[in-house]
């Protein structure tokens, strides 16, 4: 029996009778009884750990402290009279709710699920910011952010619009324009507003970024934003710290107005916000919230709709914030006596340094942070070699990483060290890291007593000379920046990402220096986006073209000698390197057509396989068809036609003729580009994707531009009739309920349309 349940019974007819040896062991064999029956019973199994009392043998109970005195039996290797199992789960070194489990002699984390990874849970799976996953090269998408790094908050999603400085979006429950009727003082109407992301995740956010945003939309009929007559705030919002606001959109605090009165053209000049002036029919005060220190909106309340005729309606768009501050947070250093200095480094029982640096020293000194005899340091020891060092009373302990290439090459390289009580961690860049365990039993608390040195030591040796950046120290941020403006030999910001991150740049984008961070110049590339990885695509209707000038044109008055001789100074061709792709069904089709002043010209057409036919027969026969269907990504030399004449503010050298609309048929990686992801990598730029081939999708495609055209030029006529009929119907509306009409925000949409047009006179309308 086991406990009070039966693990097995045997039934037998034979009387069994157990005739007990001359001695019992318990918990293993003894050590000189190799070979005996006991050593032979106990097999591969070891002894046995653990605890054991209440031994009784034959109903009689073993005094143990008799075998303690030796007055019965003997033992090795015991403690009589306690128990001396470890709980080494208490206290538990799991970090960020890992789940612990031990054996004999060690305890181990369980980190799934939690969004950290390493010995305790300690180190975060996902990037800080928008800004470091856009400089892994990722495109647009839903991310996993993680503030603070190792840090108490865990991590969230978020939408990353991977723009030249990122933005990253974060929605909330209240979206919907929300109209309002019935409220007062005595009733308010409030709306509490919960975001994807909890109130220290946001606010954590909200401090990384450079800027913050929200757009914030007010629609009014006799309602107003304060009292007239005392000034009294009838509406307002709360902002993160739940404080109230009565600025608005386009505003800015202590304002007590709109943006319109801060332009001076509000509806009613007395007032400074066009909600103010309580007509009777629907007014709007529409701006953009940018005081960062009080985003996010978390309430709204509004109390004047309770007149006859009064009605208010909200919109609140989504915290945006762009950039991240911290991530280009960097000093320069530029003496080897140089140093900053922070306060004391604590992580007694965990902590985690990392940074960007760049140099062109051969060796120095990142941080170092001294105790009694504990100490914590990193250095750059040697040109292609970084080591960690430190003490925790178990003796010094250095872990080192040597890169095949050498680290003082002026680029950005990362660091990223770690230690806690079960082991230590040093990884540079994507190289294999190293990694120390740590002594089960022995000390584990990092004693520290001194200031944290940056880029030297207090000793003023072996300074550091280079750039350090983004500096996060158990997941805080240290302003470099701030300690450098006040500290000699140390200047704020480091310029110079281009060598670091250049790669970005795709399809002969140009890399392009800021004052924080890189853009990429796309001007001279078929392609747009961020990286220069988004191709500019257009469908060609039948009969249609797409014409580049590659000079100006001159007046018919001009010597045409001149113009070719100038011409020729300006682009004269010893190769052409032309590059597209394409999508069609039709055959023969010009694809591509460049002619000169002295009657050269190149031309590539898609022919018909067949035998003999002269160049330029064939090239005449294509150039009668023309094209139809999908070009895409067209780049002649440093020339790109399609964005020329496709993108606004188009260049005056392109020309279009007839139906050619910009599309994403070529764009076969679109579908694709927004998507989850779910940790950090680093696997360089993300693959562009290849254009989509083949006569079968071809002809889908072509179909599905058809009907795409003619359902747009249907939808199209629809709307003009309807505006038709809301024109003609201005003087007798007839308003009906919300629910016949679809969504509150389409009602009122309507209805100040139909009141706009009231105002207005009558318009001619083209179709």
């Amino acid at each position: 029996m086991v406990d009070d349940d039966v693990a097995s019974t045997v039934h037998t007819t034979v009387p069994v009778g157990v005739h007990p040896g001359d001695a019992y062991h318990f918990g293993g064999c003894p050590a000189h009884g190799s070979g005996s029956d006991c050593s032979r019973s106990l097999g591969p199994l070891g002894g046995f750990q653990g605890c054991l009392r209440l031994i009784s043998i034959d109903g009689q109970e073993v005094d143990l402290i008799s075998v303690q005195q030796g007055a019965v039996g003997n033992f090795s290797d015991l403690l009589i009279d306690t128990c001396g199992i470890l709980d080494r789960c208490l206290p538990n070194y799991c970090e960020h709710e890992g789940t612990c489990s031990q054996t004999w002699t060690a305890f181990h984390c369980d980190c799934s699920s939690t969004g950290y990874t390493g010995a305790t849970c300690h180190r975060s799976l996902y990037e800080p910011s928008c800004e470091a996953y856009k400089h892994l090269g990722h495109a647009s998408g839903f991310y996993n952010i993680d503030p603070d790094g190792s840090g108490p908050l865990k991590p969230f999603q978020a939408f990353c619009n991977m723009t030249d400085v990122p933005w990253t979006v974060l929605q909330h429950n209240g979206s919907a324009l929300t109209r309002v009727k019935g409220a007062s003082l005595e009733n308010p109407h409030r709306a509490v507003f919960q975001y994807t992301a909890s109130a220290e995740q946001l606010l954590a956010s909200v401090d990384r970024a450079r800027h913050c945003q929200q757009e914030l939309e007010l629609h009014c009929r006799r309602s107003r934003l304060q009292d007239p007559r005392d000034g009294t705030a009838l509406s307002w919002w709360a902002g993160r710290a739940n404080e109230t606001h009565t600025y608005w959109g386009g505003s800015f605090p202590g304002a007590h107005q709109c943006a319109c009165g801060l332009e001076r053209d509000c509806l009613d000049p007395q007032y400074g916000c066009n909600c103010d002036a309580d007509r009777d029919e629907w007014t709007s005060d529409v701006g953009v919230l940018s005081h960062r220190e009080h985003l996010p909106v978390t309430q709204i309340v509004i109390t004047d709709a309770d007149r006859p005729g009064s009605e208010a309606a909200y919109k609140l768009g989504p915290l945006q914030c762009q950039g991240d501050g911290s991530f280009w947070n960097s000093a320069s250093f530029h003496t080897e006596a140089s140093y900053l200095h922070f306060p004391t480094f604590h992580g007694e029982l965990s902590a985690d340094v990392s940074f960007f640096f760049k140099t062109t020293a051969s060796s120095g000194v990142f941080l170092e942070n001294l105790g009694i005899t504990d100490f914590i340091s990193l250095e750059l020891r040697s040109p292609a070699e970084v080591a960690f060092s430190f003490d925790v009373g178990n003796g010094p302990c250095e872990l080192t990483v040597q890169s095949p290439t050498p680290l003082s090459d002026n680029r950005w390289h990362l660091v990223r060290a770690e230690r806690n009580v079960k082991e230590a961690l040093l990884q540079v860049d994507l190289l294999p890291p190293s990694t120390r365990q740590a002594p089960e039993d022995g000390h584990r608390l990092l004693q520290l007593n001194s200031q944290l040195f940056v880029g030297g030591t207090a000793a003023r040796q072996r300074g550091f000379l280079g750039c350090i950046r983004a500096l996060q120290v158990n997941g805080r941020t240290l302003d470099l920046e701030g300690r450098a403006k006040v500290t000699p030999g140390v200047e704020p910001g480091c310029p110079g990402h281009c060598s670091t991150y250049g790669h970005l740049c795709l399809h002969g984008g140009q890399c392009r220096e800021r004052h924080q961070g890189f853009s990429c110049d796309c001007e001279l590339s078929a392609y747009t986006g961020p990286f220069c990885s988004s191709e500019i695509s257009a469908y060609f209707g039948t009969g249609s073209s797409v014409t580049y000038n590659f000079q100006e044109y001159h007046s018919p008055s001009t010597n045409a000698s001149s113009h070719a001789a100038s011409f020729q100074g300006e682009t004269t061709l010893t190769q052409e390197t032309i590059a597209f792709s394409f999508r069609t069904v039709q055959a023969p089709s010009l694809l591509l057509y460049v002619d000169s002043f002295y009657k050269e010209y190149l031309s590539v057409i898609l022919a018909k396989n067949e035998p003999g036919g002269h160049v330029d027969a064939e090239t005449a026969r294509a150039g009668a068809r023309g094209f139809s269907g999908c070009l895409s990504a067209l780049q002649f030399q440093r020339v790109a036609p399609l964005k020329a004449a496709l993108l606004p503010g188009r260049s005056g050298r392109a020309s279009v003729r007839g139906p050619v609309a910009r599309s994403s048929c070529g764009a076969g990686e679109d579908a694709a580009r927004e998507r989850t992801h779910a940790r950090a990598e680093y696997p360089g730029p993300v693959d562009e994707g290849e254009p989509i081939a083949g006569e079968t999708r071809g002809d889908s495609a072509v179909i599905g531009g058809v009907i795409a055209v003619v359902m747009f030029f249907l939808l199209c006529l629809a709307a003009i009739a309807v505006r038709l009929y809301q024109q003609r119907n201005l003087y007798t509306p007839k308003e009906a309920p919300p629910e016949s009409h679809g969504t509150n925000e389409a009602v009122l949409r309507r209805e100040l349309s139909v009141q706009n047009a009231a105002r207005g006179t009558q318009k001619e309308y083209f179709v």
